[in-house]
C-alpha cells in the first residue's frame, strides 16, 4: 500500500467512519485495580437503556462519581479501547479544556487545564497539572513519551488537588489506572494500522489466576511507524566553521533531516501480580518500561505567523502554519566526534523509562490501611535543529530523572458520623542534566575532540526531597450533609547545581564557563514549606442530586532551572536559575444530578481560583540566557456543564456533551516583551536590569480559550442474535486563544473544531471484533504553545520595533486506522 492507499480509498475510509455516530459512555470499566473499586463496581448497563454507574477514586477511596463533591471526568476502558486513547495526549486532544504541547527541548511538554499550565522551555519547572499512574506521582514533562494502554480507567480532575495528590497540582490531575488480573483468565490479542503515517501497532495480554490467591497480567504493546505526520521539505545546507586555533575555515554539509517525522517506534510492557489470601488483604505488584524513538525532534515545530509572510532566516520557508517543516541534520563530520550525536548526524529522540509500584491494602474491622510504593527512571537523549527553521544551530542533550516514594495512608469506616482518612509521603528525587549547543559557525582543534565543535556545554544535577502528611475529618451532620476538613503539609529541600564545563574562547564574553570566578559553577540550596486546605460540605437531599460547595488550595514546587544558560553578561546568574513556589487557591460550587429515571446525567460547576507566582521562563536576549522567575497573580473563572442521556426507548444510544466558559487572565503581571515588541504594542518600561517591560494585566493566559465544548453521539445495535454493530461520532470544539504566556497576539491561534468518530464489529460473546477509527477527519491543523522564534526579531521596547517570527507546538493531522482484535 502507498504512503496513504490511494486517494479513492483514503476517501471511502473517511466517509465510511463519518457514516456512523457514537461516544461510548463514560463508565467504570469491570477490570479497574483499586480492591475497593471492585468491591462496589456496577453491573453493565442493560440493553434497556440508561447510564451506567461510575466508580472512581478521586478522594482516595472508591466512590460514584456522582456523590463526590469533586469536578471530574472519568473515560472508561471500553471508550479508550473505541476511540484509541492510548497516550496522554490522545486524551488531552478529546477533552475539553485540557492541552499538551509536545516541546522537543526543556521539559518535554507544556500541559494545561483551565488555561493554566508552565511553560516547556526549562527542564527544571514541574507541570501545573500533575500526572499520577496507579496513586504515584510523574513529576516529569517527558511523561507524554510514556504510552499508556490496558488501562482500567482514566481520571481528569481539574481545579487545585493538593489534599489528595500533594505538590503539583495547582492546575488538576490527569490520574491513570492500569487493569489488574482478573478472576478469570483473559487472553487478548490486537493488531492495527493508521494509514496517514503507515503506523503499524499490535498489542497482546494475557491475564491468568495461577492459584486461587494470586493472578498475573502481562501487556505489551509495541508499533512502528514507516512515515509520519509532518513533511520536512528542507533541502541541504552550508556550514562553514571558523577554527579559532589555526584561522583555517572549514567548509560542512548539513543534509536535510528526514522527509517524514516522527517515524515514531514505541514498545511498553507491564507485568502486574495480584495476590488477595483473603478478604482483608489485597496486595500488587506492577512492573512496566517504555522505549521511544523517533526521527527528529522538534518534529511539530512548524512557522505559524511571520511578518513578511516567509520566515527571515530561510526566505523560501513559507510561514503559514500546515504539517510541514524545515529542518537540516547535523554534518556528518561533525556528528562523528559530537557528545551524543549519531553517526549520520540525523535528528532524533529516544526516550527510554521503566518503573515498579508495589500496592498493599489491609482492611481491618473499621480501619482499611494503605500501602503505595515506587521506584521509576527515565532517560532521554535527543539531538535538534534547535532554531527549528534551519538556521544551523544544533544542540545533544542526554538528560535522567529519578524517584522513589513511599505513602502511607488510613481510612476510618466508624459508625459514628465522623470519620478520619490520614497519610503521609515520603519522595526523593534527582535529576541529571547535560547539553552541548553549536552554533556561531566556529570551532575550535586545539580542544577536546568531543568539544571542537561546541559553542558551550552545560552540566546540572538537582537533588530533591519531600516530606509531606496530610489528613481529613470526614463529619455526617445528618444523613443528607457532610462536611469535610483536610490539610496537606509539605516540607521540601532541593539542592543543585549548573555549571558550563567548556566554552568556546571566542564565546567567554557571553557564556561564563566553569572556574571563571565566583560564578563559574552555580549552587542552590533550597528548602520550602507549605501548608494546603481543602474544606468542603456537601447536600444529597436524594439519592439523585448532590450540591456541594468548596474551598481549595494548591502548592506547585520552587526550584532550579537546570537547562538554563550561566551567561557572562548576568549581573545575578544564580538568581535567574531559581524560582518559588506557585500557589492557587480559591472556590468551587458544583451540582451534579441524575435523573429522569437515571436516563440523564446532568453535572453544573462554577469556580473562581487565584494563582500567585506563576512560574515563568523566558529568553533575555540582553543578556543571551534563559531566566526562570515568578509572575504577579492570574485568575480563572468559569462554569462547565456535562450532560448525558441514554434513553430506554432508544437502547443502545447514548448522547453526550459539555460546554464550558472560562476566563483565565493575569491579574497582576509587569512580564517581559516578546522579541519584536514596539512601545505601540504595549512595550512601554525598561527594568533594573535592562529588560523591556510590559503590563499584562487583564491579558489572556496561554491556551486559555474562553469556550471549548464537546457533542458525541454512540450507538450499539445487535445484529441478528450473534453480532455487534456499533459507531461513534465525536465533536471538540475550541474558541480562539493565545499560544505565548507573554500575550503575543502574533500567536493567536483561531478557533477550531475536531472531529474523531469510530466502527466497530464482531460477535456478541466479544470473541472477535474488526473496527475503524479515525481522528481530526477535517484535518485540521492547530497549534498548542507558541512564541518567537530563536535569532528573530529586534528593536524589542522601541518604536522601530521588528515582530520576530513565530512557531507553533503543532497538532496531530487526520489519522484513519483499522483494528482488529481478538479474545479467547
Amino acid at each position: 500500500m502507498g504512503k496513504c492507499g490511494s486517494r479513492a480509498y483514503y476517501l471511502l475510509a473517511t466517509t465510511a467512519v463519518l457514516a456512523m455516530v457514537g461516544t461510548p459512555a463514560l463508565a467504570q470499566d469491570a477490570s479497574a485495580d483499586d480492591s475497593q473499586v471492585d468491591r462496589q463496581e456496577a453491573a453493565p448497563a442493560d440493553r434497556a437503556g440508561g447510564l451506567e454507574e461510575i466508580i472512581v477514586t478521586a478522594r482516595r477511596r472508591a466512590e460514584t462519581v456522582q456523590s463526590i463533591p469533586v469536578s471530574v471526568q472519568a473515560i472508561s476502558a471500553e471508550q479508550i479501547q473505541q476511540r484509541d486513547l492510548t497516550s496522554l495526549e490522545k486524551i488531552a486532544a478529546a477533552t475539553p479544556q485540557f492541552s499538551i504541547g509536545r516541546s522537543s527541548n526543556g521539559a518535554g511538554a507544556q500541559l494545561t487545564l483551565r488555561g493554566i499550565g508552565s511553560s516547556a522551555t526549562s527542564i527544571g519547572i514541574e507541570q501545573s497539572v500533575a500526572v499520577v499512574v496507579d496513586g504515584v506521582y510523574y513529576g516529569q514533562g517527558r511523561t507524554i513519551n510514556e504510552g499508556f494502554f490496558d488501562l482500567a480507567r482514566v481520571e481528569i480532575l481539574k481545579g487545585p488537588q493538593s489534599l489528595f495528590y500533594g505538590k503539583n497540582a495547582t492546575a488538576g490531575v490527569i490520574s491513570l489506572t492500569t487493569a489488574d488480573p482478573g478472576s478469570l483468565p483473559e487472553y487478548m490479542a490486537r493488531v492495527g494500522y493508521e494509514f496517514g503515517a503507515e503506523n503499524l501497532y499490535g498489542e497482546a495480554v494475557v491475564s491468568q489466576p495461577l492459584t486461587d490467591n494470586l493472578g498475573v497480567r502481562v501487556a505489551v504493546r509495541a508499533s512502528k511507524m514507516f512515515g509520519g505526520y509532518y513533511k520536512n521539505e528542507q533541502v541541504p545546507i552550508d556550514y562553514g566553521t571558523l577554527d579559532i586555533a589555526t584561522g583555517d575555515f572549514n567548509p560542512h554539509v548539513a543534509a536535510a533531516a528526514a522527509e517524514d517525522q516522527p517515524q515514531e517506534r514505541n514498545l511498553i510492557g507491564r507485568v502486574t501480580f495480584k495476590y488477595e489470601p483473603d478478604s482483608r488483604l489485597t496486595a500488587t505488584l506492577k512492573a512496566s518500561g517504555t522505549i521511544n524513538k523517533t526521527d527528529g525532534n522538534g518534529w511539530n515545530y512548524v512557522a505559524i505567523r511571520c511578518p513578511s509572510g516567509s520566515t527571515t532566516i530561510a526566505p523560501s520557508y513559507p510561514c503559514d502554519g500546515g504539517f510541514v517543516l524545515h529542518q537540516n541534520d547535523m554534518p556528518t563530520d561533525i556528528a562523528a566526534v559530537y557528545p551524543y550525536a549519531k553517526p549520520n548526524g540525523g535528528l532524533f529522540n529516544d526516550y527510554k523509562s521503566w518503573q515498579v509500584t508495589g500496592n498493599l491494602e489491609y482492611g481491618l474491622d473499621n480501619v482499611t490501611l494503605t500501602s503505595v510504593t515506587n521506584y521509576n527512571r527515565n532517560t532521554n537523549e535527543f539531538l535538534c535543529d534547535c532554531d527549528f527553521l534551519s538556521g544551523a544551530v544544533w544542540a545533544t542533550e542526554n538528560a535522567g530523572y529519578r524517584a522513589f516514594s513511599q505513602e502511607l495512608r488510613a481510612l476510618t469506616s466508624f459508625d459514628g458520623p465522623v470519620n478520619l482518612l490520614v497519610g503521609a509521603l515520603y519522595q526523593d528525587t534527582r535529576r541529571d542534566f547535560f547539553q552541548a549547543v553549536m552554533f556561531a559557525n566556529i570551532e575550535d582543534s586545539s580542544a577536546a575532540p568531543e568539544d571542537r565543535y561546541v559553542a558551550y556545554n552545560k552540566l546540572s544535577q538537582t537533588d530533591g526531597r519531600t516530606w509531606s502528611a496530610y489528613g481529613q475529618a470526614i463529619w455526617e451532620i445528618t444523613p443528607t450533609l457532610e462536611a469535610t476538613a483536610g490539610v496537606r503539609y509539605i516540607h521540601e529541600t532541593k539542592d543543585s547545581f549548573f555549571t558550563q564545563p567548556y566554552v568556546n574562547a571566542a564565546l567567554t564574553g557571553i557564556f561564563r564557563p566553569e572556574g571563571a570566578g565566583p560564578n563559574g559553577t552555580l549552587y542552590g540550596d533550597q528548602t520550602f514549606n507549605d501548608w494546603s486546605p481543602d474544606i468542603t460540605l456537601s447536600w444529597t437531599p436524594n439519592a439523585d442530586i448532590l450540591v456541594y460547595g468548596a474551598y481549595k488550595a494548591a502548592y506547585k514546587s520552587g526550584g532550579y532551572s537546570n537547562s538554563a544558560i550561566n551567561s557572562s553578561l548576568a549581573p545575578n546568574p544564580n538568581a535567574d536559575l531559581q524560582f518559588q513556589p506557585e500557589k492557587g487557591k480559591g472556590f468551587e460550587v458544583g451540582i451534579k444530578s441524575t435523573i429522569l429515571d437515571n436516563q440523564l446525567r446532568a453535572n453544573l460547576t462554577l469556580y473562581d481560583y487565584k494563582y500567585t507566582d506563576l512560574q515563568i521562563d523566558y529568553f533575555n536576549a540582553q543578556i543571551f540566557a534563559y531566566v526562570t522567575y515568578n509572575a504577579g497573580r492570574a485568575r480563572t473563572r468559569g462554569a462547565e456543564l456535562e450532560l448525558e442521556f441514554a434513553p430506554r426507548a432508544a437502547p443502545g444510544l447514548t448522547l453526550s456533551g459539555t460546554l464550558n466558559y472560562n476566563k483565565a487572565r493575569y491579574s497582576d503581571f509587569i512580564a517581559p516583551c516578546y522579541s519584536g515588541q514596539s512601545i505601540a504594542q504595549g512595550c512601554t518600561s525598561i527594568d533594573a536590569d535592562g529588560v523591556p517591560r510590559q503590563d499584562l494585566n487583564g491579558v489572556p493566559t496561554a491556551n486559555a480559550p474562553k469556550w471549548t465544548g464537546t457533542a458525541g453521539v454512540s450507538y450499539e445495535s445487535d445484529i441478528g442474535t450473534n453480532f455487534l454493530v456499533g459507531g461513534n461520532l465525536n465533536m471538540r470544539y475550541s474558541s480562539s486563544y493565545l499560544g505565548s504566556s507573554f500575550g503575543d497576539y502574533y500567536t493567536e491561534q483561531n478557533a477550531y473544531a475536531v472531529i474523531d468518530a469510530g466502527l466497530y464489529f464482531g460477535p456478541a460473546d466479544e470473541s472477535w471484533q474488526l473496527a475503524l477509527i479515525g481522528k481530526n477527519l477535517t484535518d485540521k491543523f492547530y497549534f498548542i504553545g507558541g512564541g518567537t522564534a530563536p535569532l528573530t526579531g529586534s528593536g524589542t521596547g522601541t518604536a522601530a520595533a521588528v515582530p520576530g517570527d513565530n512557531i507553533g507546538y503543532g497538532s496531530v493531522p487526520r489519522t484513519v486506522a483499522v483494528q482488529a482484535t481478538v479474545r479467547f
